[in-house]
């Protein structure tokens, strides 16, 4: 399982979202310090849940990087985040 993968699984899991979208885009820092040239060092996030309803941005990333301790640790060295309610990702549209 790659590290998108586990990711996705850890964020389905842990905050039912009713959109997600998880991209490695660690291929655009080829080369650069804690880049893996395999993968899973640079991920984009993008989440509408209604774990968020009442929470204020720092906290919606806290909630966030708690379900993904492990792999905040380990292979994820930077980690980019969109994080909605569902009503806020509606008056997006």
């Amino acid at each position: 399982m790659t590290v998108r993968d586990t990711i996705e699984q850890k964020l389905n899991a842990g905050l039912a979202p009713e959109r997600l979208v998880v991209e490695d885009y660690s291929h655009q820092h080829a080369g650069h310090a804690n880049a893996d040239p395999g993968g899973g060092s640079h991920i984009r996030v993008a989440a509408v849940s209604t774990a968020f309803r009442g929470q204020a941005r720092p906290q919606r990333h806290r909630t966030v990087h708690k379900l993904l301790a492990d792999e905040l640790a380990g292979p994820v060295h930077a980690l980019a985040l969109d994080l909605r309610t569902p009503e806020e990702d509606a008056a997006s549209v």
